[in-house]
């Protein structure tokens, strides 16, 4: 076996994402398609609650989930080689609304104890032994799996601030530290996330972030997009959702304010915050809506800078922007927020720590831009690619397993 590798080892992964599901970040299904290409995956898609029934009749992913409960299509499909996914037969009770810590606590464990005896006939199905379990960020439903599926190595990843949203809080806050503390071993995709692990479980390790960066390609772009086209230079740019729970629209207007011979282009649907602030007024910025994901690229290639001015916040303090590495795939220069979890791009982007810094960062990186600069953004933002991610988790699972044997040697 190379080092940091694993074959040839039956995994179950689950988490807050479900195969079909059509938007969000793909990240516990990307991770499944590359660790299916040594070992053999059973993805599981979290069980259909009564609740989404009554509210979401409609739903594809809640019809297709209904139709398997019903018999009407199979619970384990195969989607490629080695690799699984797999529908309960189930249905789960909606508990969140439940304050009393015991008594959801207690509707919680009988969810869990009823999806891991559909998993576990999976994995007899299958012929799955000595499992690892991936639990991607799934504070409820998935809490108690590593007591009832007995698995070898139970591994949570944490990447994202979910206890900050009022859904998890009323109980994550207090379940995130319980589940990160009896994992086996917690991976993160941010230094800031790591660290806080660290605070429950010693075996938590960062592993970086996973990202299909194929689209962005600044050689294979051949058009700008039609707003960019006669606006005078320079542009500087933001892509994604405009909304003050990430984005510090003072940031914004500062810019705008101070440098008027600046364009601000803004690529994203707005909150109602951002639809009533000063920057609608202001003749230097410009909105630009949603776009096609497809279409990004060419907007990015417009922008002489590209922007991440984040709230500070405890949802974006530990977060890892994906849209940095995609900046830095189309060699653009980036000004963000500083953050610990930034220090991870302190090399390649430059950190604001004020919004009058924002404004000087800018003039500096357009007085610096040049070739080689723009070769080094984009080699770094390449290195972020699943297959590291994959391997980086690897050697998390075989450095805690090494740990394992060695104690129960003693």
């Amino acid at each position: 076996m190379k080092k940091g590798l694993l074959r040839g080892r039956d995994f179950v992964i689950l988490g807050l994402e479900n195969w079909d599901d059509k938007v969000g970040s793909k990240n516990a299904s990307n991770i499944a398609r590359e660790i299916a290409k040594d070992n053999r995956v059973l993805f599981v898609n979290l069980p259909l609650e009564v609740s989404n029934i009554i509210r979401k009749p409609f739903d594809p992913v809640n019809t297709k989930r209904l139709n398997v409960f019903r018999g009407k299509e199979q619970d384990i499909q195969q989607v490629d080689t080695n690799i699984w996914k797999f529908y309960p037969k189930t249905l789960s009770q909606s508990v969140n609304w439940i304050k009393n810590g015991e008594i959801f606590d207690k509707f919680n464990r009988k969810n869990s104890k009823l999806l891991a005896a559909k998993i576990n006939e999976a994995l007899e199905a299958l012929g799955f032994d000595n499992v690892i379990l991936l639990n991607d960020n799934e504070l409820f439903r998935c809490f108690y799996l590593k007591e009832y599926l007995n698995p070898a190595l139970s591994v949570f990843y944490i990447r994202d601030f979910i206890t900050g949203v009022d859904y998890w809080n009323r109980h994550g806050s207090r379940l995130e530290p319980e589940l990160l503390a009896k994992s086996d071993v917690v991976v993160a995709n941010s230094t800031y996330y790591a660290d806080y692990a660290a605070n429950y479980n010693n075996n938590s390790y960062f592993v970086g972030q996973g990202c299909d960066l194929s689209l962005f390609k600044p050689d294979e772009v051949k058009e700008l997009p039609e707003p960019l086209k006669n606006m005078s230079q320079p542009i500087i740019g933001y892509v994604g959702a405009l909304t003050t729970l990430r984005l510090d629209i003072n940031i914004l207007e500062h810019i705008a304010e101070q440098r008027p011979d600046w364009n601000l282009v803004l690529v994203g649907t707005e909150d109602e915050d951002f639809r009533k602030s000063r920057l609608h007024d202001m003749k230097n910025v410009h909105f630009a809506g949603q776009q096609n994901i497809v279409d990004l690229p060419n907007w990015i290639a417009g922008f002489d800078v590209c922007l991440n001015p984040q709230q500070l916040n405890k949802i974006t303090i530990g977060n890892y922007p994906l849209k940095l590495d995609e900046y830095l795939a189309m060699g653009k220069p980036v000004i963000a927020t500083k953050t610990r979890a930034m220090d991870f791009f302190s090399q390649h982007v430059y950190l604001a720590d004020s919004k009058e810094a924002y404004v000087g960062l800018i003039e500096k990186a357009l007085l610096e831009d040049d070739p080689e600069k723009r070769m080094n953004r984009r080699k770094f933002a390449a290195s972020h690619t699943w297959d590291q991610n994959v391997k980086n988790i690897y050697q998390a699972i075989l450095k805690t397993e090494s740990n394992k044997m060695a104690v129960e040697s003693l």
